[in-house]
Order: C-alpha cells, then structure tokens, then sequence
C-alpha cells in the first residue's frame, strides 16, 4: 500500500504548539539518559547557491517509528521570493521497516522543533526576571525564537539585529503588531540584553563575548555543521554553565567544539539539556549560561511520531 504523504497544510491544521513543546521536551530528556539512537548526521554544501542540505535520522527507544529527514536551506532564495528552508521527513515503522508516512511539511517540522528547543532551553536557563530578548537574525527563526518563548515568560522587549536594516525593522514590525515592545539595534546592544538567541547560517561569530553581560543567557541554534560559527569561543570561556543538546555532535558541529578546540572550555564542560529540563536550574545571578543546540534527530522522530498520532485518526 502506498504511505500517505502529508502536507504542511494538514500539519498545521491538527499540531499544536503544546503537542510540539511536549514532544521536544520529552525527546530531549530521553536523549539525556541515553534512550535514544542518533546516527552522526550527513551534511552537504553548495557554496555557489549559498545552501546546505543535512540528512538526520533518529529513533527514540519504545516509540514504534524512526525517522529519516532531509533539511535544506538556501540562504539567497529570499531575495527571489522564494522560502529559504525545504524538507520532508520520513517515517517508517521500527517493526516491519515499512514506510508509514512521508511528512511533506517544507522544513515546518524542522522549524517548530528547533523553536521549542530554542525556547524551553531558554526558558529553563535565563534568570526568572529576565524579560529583554536580543535576536541575532531577521529569518523565519528569529521569529519563532521570539513567538515559542512568548509562550512560556514574558517577553518585556525584543531587540533585533541582522545584516539587512530594513529586514530588521521588518521584523521589529512583526514583534510590534503580536505585541512586544521592538526595535533594531546593533550587535553590541543585542548582546548586552537579559536573554540572547543566535538565529544565523554565520561563519564567524556574530557577537562578542565581552559585550555579554553578567547575569545573561545565550542560546546558539544556528551552528550545525564544522563550518558555521555563531557564538566566540571566549563566551563559553566566561560561562559558569554550559549546555549541549548532543555532546558529540557539539563538538563536531557546534560552537561548544569550536570553544574546546580554541582551548576557551574543556571538552568535558558541558551538560545535557534534557537533564536540566528536569527541573529547576541552580544558576547563581550573576552567572552567564550557554547553550548550544545542533538539533538531534530524534527531536524530529518524537516530533513526526506525536504528528502521526494526531492526523491518523484511531483504529475502530
């Protein structure tokens, strides 16, 4: 029997945002105790379109599917008013190796679950009376950065800082109408705030660590493979905690692997998010936290796992 496939419509319309953070959360926490199967992920570039394509499959332990998913993004394809991420996710059945569904969902999938990672590591990590957030990008995922933390803490101010000024004043336009106080800044400014959320395809670090101050949380999201590079290897120097979503995979993907080869953190630093979304962070005030997220593929299978679930309706 041909697997249904499923489009980003149908998605929307059935998954909500509770559906998505408690997915991710659950997903994070297994992958923390080890109950999780996480192949290195297979990356592509294609430097003449300014794109990259990465291949990530996962598998949580007891769920019955597994997945594969392709995530591209081409980076120019705004300016022909084309979107700038694509995808679709596979997901075949860990009993029989039978193809279940083919979530054609044009890199949605990948997008929520990075936002809810972004924002519930976030949430958990900033200081209780945190309220100005600074984003580093003006592309779909500052956006949601932005909207999924807004779900979990108020959001006092947004500040906005990307290379384009007027996709940074487009976006602060965004921020305005759903409500927060928003304005561009520069990148001095944006690293000074309460909470700091990097949403960039950089090679080269977008901030500088000795413009993050004391008390601050920083999040990277956008360094996923050996050649990108958001955060300075000095922050996680300065950092009293440091979080990794896959310790491995940080230290060869990620900002955390550019610090311990730089000498800034040893390789030993860092702890698993999901043990610190068990409960509450013991961080001291004045303490400035990191977090590096590379995305795991099986935050995709646990996602594309509760997406099945809720489109598929139940046997009589």
């Amino acid at each position: 029997m041909t697997p249904p496939v499923l489009g980003a419509v149908e998605i929307k319309r059935a998954v909500t945002p509770e559906v998505v953070f408690a997915a991710v959360r659950d997903a994070l926490i297994a992958h923390a105790h080890g109950r999780t199967a996480v192949p290195t992920p297979l990356h592509l570039q294609f430097p003449d379109a300014d794109g990259d394509c990465h291949v990530k499959a996962g598998w949580v332990t007891g769920m019955p599917e597994f997945t594969v998913k392709i995530a591209a993004g081409f980076y120019r394809n705004s300016a022909a008013g084309l979107p700038t991420n694509h995808g679709l996710v596979c997901v075949i059945s860990t009993s029989t190796g039978q193809i279940r569904a083919v979530l054609d969902d044009q890199g949605l999938l990948t997008a929520w679950r990075t936002a809810a990672a972004g924002a519930l590591v976030t949430h958990a990590l900033a200081r209780p009376d945190a309220a100005t957030l600074a984003v580093f990008g003006t592309g779909e995922q500052a956006r949601l950065q932005v909207e999924w933390l807004a779900r979990l803490r108020r959001i006092g101010t947004v500040l906005v800082h990307g290379r384009s000024k007027d996709k940074a004043r487009s976006l602060c336009e965004t921020f305005t109408a759903l409500g927060h106080h928003a304005r561009p800044v520069s990148a001095h400014e944006a690293a000074a705030a309460d909470m700091v959320i990097t949403t960039t395809p950089a090679t080269v670090p977008v901030l500088q660590a000795r413009h993050v101050r004391a008390g601050a949380h920083v999040t990277g999201i956008g360094t996923d493979m050996p050649h990108k590079n958001e955060l300075p290897a000095a922050l996680f120097g300065r950092a009293a905690l440091i979080a990794t979503d896959d310790h491995q995979q940080c230290l060869e993907h990620g900002d955390f692997g550019h610090a311990v080869r730089a000498g800034s953190t040893a390789e030993t630093s860092d702890t698993p998010v999901g043990l610190l979304l068990e409960g509450p962070v013991d961080r001291p005030d004045g303490a400035i936290t990191v977090a590096d997220l590379t995305g795991v593929g099986a935050l995709d299978a646990a996602l594309a796992s509760a997406v099945l679930r809720e489109l598929t309706p139940p046997a009589p």
